[in-house]
């Protein structure tokens, strides 16, 4: 295996896997991070360079062991819990060692979308491009559905390194930072409590580390809008959303929602921010269009269709198409993605959507907090307890600094002033972010006179 940067910057040749959508600082991942075939080796292309595994040969991978089932759910850490893995990967040399292994669902562009095992077995397989890349790389795969099989190899906290992934959606300076501010301010103040230190530069230290965490998330925000300015994308045709009255549309959705046809790929946009990204060659692409009528010819809504038929998204009618416009917009989504293109009617008894797993269902949150919730600035694992400790933590550096005001004037005011700023900081881009949403981002957009 070799690692460091990129050897070239070409674009990754298919079948190329695609990471599960992201946003906000994970958004460079879907542009970036691909799992692919170079000459013989694998490489797997990260936000930090690429790695590159040989094929066969002394030491080389030889094998590819599919854990077909679904793992448990992390519980029992701050936050929410993390969903288990849909299915496994493992790459092993000729000797059963392991060389690296995989989540399938990482690697599935649309699987954040869908129910926890929704796809599975051979179609996991497809739909991620896993199996064309073995085939191509002429790799034999063995598949398990127990991870007790004798095949299956070890895969404990210190062979982490060797997971294949994507990457972290936060970058590890932003992790660094966080996690070593935690730990100061968590020792400081532990120290000054249970001691009762009046301490002035104990105080100064808690104070500081207090400011870092929401200091380093202001960071994190100006660090992701400079990064993806390197990530502008040429996109022939982008599909805006062209709703009809009575949809509940706002004018976020119109604003940020969009169906964005790239030479490689179809990307489906959210008013959250988060793209999937769909492939448009390989045997994993999207492969046809499809409009769903119901009995009486009206449209329902459009499908992305898979090799195999498969349904890899969906797109509501009267969302993208119903409004004033949605006759041109459905032309120009026929003309750029170039894809056969056909209709299917249901009998009178038949609904839509059925009961599929596709992405883009839920593409328009059915209440405004709920798009306030799913378009803020993405946090950490750790969720409302890391919010909740950058909200407390610089307040209790106020009430420290007033307690050494009167014996450490400067000593107190510094305390109290870092704490205000860090509460501030930490405050301002939620109290921005709701006032623009309630005032203006979320409102319903104005009716329009309905044009074809």
């Amino acid at each position: 295996m070799n690692v460091g940067p990129p050897r070239t910057t070409a674009a990754p040749t298919e079948p190329a896997l695609r990471p599960v959508a992201m946003r906000g600082p994970g958004l460079e991942l879907c542009h970036r991070a691909r799992l692919f075939l170079d000459g013989g080796e694998l490489v797997l292309r990260r936000r930090s360079g690429e790695r590159r595994f040989a094929v066969g040969g002394t030491g080389g991978i030889a094998r590819a062991v599919f854990i077909d089932t679904v793992g448990p759910d992390l519980e029992g850490h701050m936050g929410p819990p993390v969903r288990g893995s849909w299915g496994r990967i493992q790459f092993q040399n000729g000797d059963g060692g392991l060389i690296g292994y995989l989540d399938l669902d990482d690697w599935l562009p649309e699987s954040g979308e869908l129910p926890k095992g929704a796809v599975g077995g051979e179609q996991l397989l497809a739909r991620t491009g896993m199996s064309a890349l073995l085939t191509a790389a002429g790799i034999p795969l063995h598949t398990v559905r127990d991870r007790s099989d004798p095949k299956v190899a070890g895969t404990d906290f210190f062979r982490r390194s060797l997971l294949l992934g994507p990457g972290s959606p936060f970058p590890y300076w932003y992790w660094g930072v966080r996690l070593t501010a935690g730990a100061v301010w968590l020792a400081a103040f532990t120290v000054i409590v249970l001691s009762g230190a009046r301490t002035p530069w104990l105080i100064l230290v808690s104070a500081v580390a207090a400011v870092l965490a929401p200091v380093a998330r202001l960071v994190l925000r100006v660090w992701t809008r400079v990064r993806m300015r390197r990530y502008v994308p040429g996109a022939p045709s982008r599909i805006a959303p062209r709703p009809s009255a009575g949809t509940g549309a706002t004018v976020r959705f119109c604003r940020d929602t969009e169906l964005r046809i790239q030479d490689r790929d179809l990307v489906l946009r959210d008013l959250s921010g988060q793209e999937i990204w769909l492939p448009r060659g390989g045997p994993h692409r999207v492969a046809s269009l499809v409009r769903v009528l119901d009995h009486t010819g009206h449209p329902l809504g459009a499908e992305l269709r898979g090799p195999d038929g498969q349904v890899r998204a969906v797109l509501p009618w009267e969302l993208w198409f119903g409004g004033p416009g949605g006759g041109a917009g459905w032309s120009e989504l026929r003309r750029g993605a170039r894809l056969p293109a056909s209709d299917h009617r249901l009998s009178r008894r038949g609904g839509w959507p059925k009961k599929f797993f596709a992405a883009g269902l839920g593409v328009l949150p059915a209440k405004a907090a709920e798009a306030r919730g799913a378009s803020r600035f993405p946090g950490t694992i750790a969720g409302m307890s890391s919010t909740a400790v950058m909200i407390v933590s610089p307040l209790l550096s106020v009430g420290q600094g007033l307690r050494i005001s009167d014996t450490h004037a400067a000593a107190g005011d510094t305390a109290i002033l870092l704490g205000f700023v860090g509460w501030f900081l930490q405050a301002a881009p939620y109290a921005v972010h709701q006032l623009e949403s309630r005032l203006r981002l979320d409102r319903p957009i104005p009716e329009k006179k309905n044009v074809p």
